[in-house]
């Protein structure tokens, strides 16, 4: 059973950032859900059906490994938490399967949802496949280039694919049209949110679903090493679902936690998606949070070459981590993540995806002692990003 436990106050916010800032709209579907999920998610028939899903259908607990050459190379115990082995190939199916049963549970037919690396969207259109849902996936027109097997992926499994061809078309625009279609379809459709971002209650309802990550994490080190807390949990953060997961049973601990933003082409240009480095406070997609935005409250377009990350905000969990000093934040360049995905591929046989490379690159940003275990989140593979990955070969 998970343990569910709200980390935000009964308004939806973590310290100043979060909420509920929606059209008029779209109150009552949110007014809806914010007054059952706390009961569904406790509910002992959803918690049974859920976990039997996670086990059976995506091959939960996934492994802790102990990553013996990257140890060795930088002279400390890693250990790699493997949600790359999840069936979907990340973390995100954590959050669907749970999202899905709320939603039937609401008496909802037809699922959408926003993707950028299309992870999201695979997972969300797999769940919808699996118990006979209508699946509409809206994706940034440049991502649906960039991660065409993911496309396929998800068309194969029956979900119509939109591309979102406003902004720079990436993430930010797909979630901008997700939420024009929940505001044209209020009654009928359920709105999968694939990060700990949005309106209140939805952070709080994606970080319970990955938390299953960190409890599990806590459970297999008592096992292996006889005590429940390791002395970092490192994981990539672009909205920031799987860091949340990760970091989420050891928020109260004193585990050192590190997130690791998109840093581009480098934090001394203009091209990058560090939100923590260079946010301020403003509203977006539903909640308050930390934004890239310029002097007038515009949205800066993020960039990244990982599409996952390429987002103008961060989770408001995330950003009252950073503010009260919980968790620390590093950016990782392109050119860093992608030596970091090769590393750990030739010396542990292992390919990241784009996402979770970024992780790995906090490995030469901080000094470990060789007593100390370090896990990272390995949130996803990296078939997705082969074509990326040869053109850097």
């Amino acid at each position: 059973m998970l343990q569910i436990k709200s980390i935000a106050d009964e308004r939806g916010y973590y310290g100043k950032y979060g909420g509920a800032w929606i059209p008029e709209m779209l109150r009552p579907n949110i007014k809806a859900l914010e007054a059952v999920y706390l009961d569904i998610l406790n509910d002992a028939g959803f918690q049974k059906e859920y976990m039997e899903l996670l086990a059976d259908y995506t091959g939960r607990p996934t492994p802790l490994y102990f990553a013996k050459r990257l140890s060795e190379k930088y002279q400390a115990n890693i250990w790699l938490k493997r949600e790359d082995l999840n069936h979907t190939g990340a973390h995100k199916i954590n959050n669907t399967i749970g999202q899905v049963l709320m939603a039937e549970k609401l008496g909802k037919k037809r699922i959408i949802a926003e993707t950028g690396a299309g992870q999201h969207g695979v997972a969300t259109a797999t769940v919808c496949a699996l118990r006979g849902l209508e699946c509409v996936v809206h994706m940034g027109a440049l991502d649906v280039e960039r991660q065409a097997p993911n496309v396929a992926r998800m068309e194969m499994l029956g979900a119509k694919v939109i591309p979102a061809k406003s902004g720079n078309q990436t993430l930010k625009d797909a979630t901008n049209e997700a939420l024009r279609d929940w505001i044209n379809n209020p009654s009928d459709t359920f709105y999968i949110i694939g990060s700990v971002v949005g309106p209140h209650p939805y952070p709080e309802i994606v970080a319970h679903l990955q938390s299953v990550i960190s409890a599990e994490i806590r459970k297999q080190f008592l096992e292996k090493e006889g005590k429940t807390d390791p002395d970092y949990i490192i994981a990539c953060v672009g909205g920031g679902s799987n860091a949340a997961g990760a970091f989420y049973h050891f928020i109260d601990s004193d585990v050192k936690l590190v997130g690791v933003e998109a840093a581009g082409k480098g934090l001394h240009t203009q091209e990058h998606a560090a939100t923590i480095n260079f946010g301020r406070e403003g509203v977006l997609h539903g909640a308050k949070s930390l934004l890239i935005q310029d002097d007038d409250g515009q949205v800066i377009e993020p960039y990244s070459v990982s599409a996952g990350l390429d987002y103008p905000g961060i989770g408001p969990l995330h950003a009252w981590l950073h503010d009260s000093g919980r968790a620390q934040f590093v950016g990782a360049s392109d050119e860093e993540a992608m030596e970091a995905a090769m590393e750990l591929t030739r010396l542990e046989g292992i390919i990241p995806a784009l996402e979770s490379a970024h992780a790995f690159a906090a490995l030469k940003k901080i000094d470990f002692k060789p007593d100390e275990h370090v896990v990272i989140n390995l949130s996803g593979r990296g078939d997705k990003d082969m074509s990326t990955y040869l053109k850097y070969l």
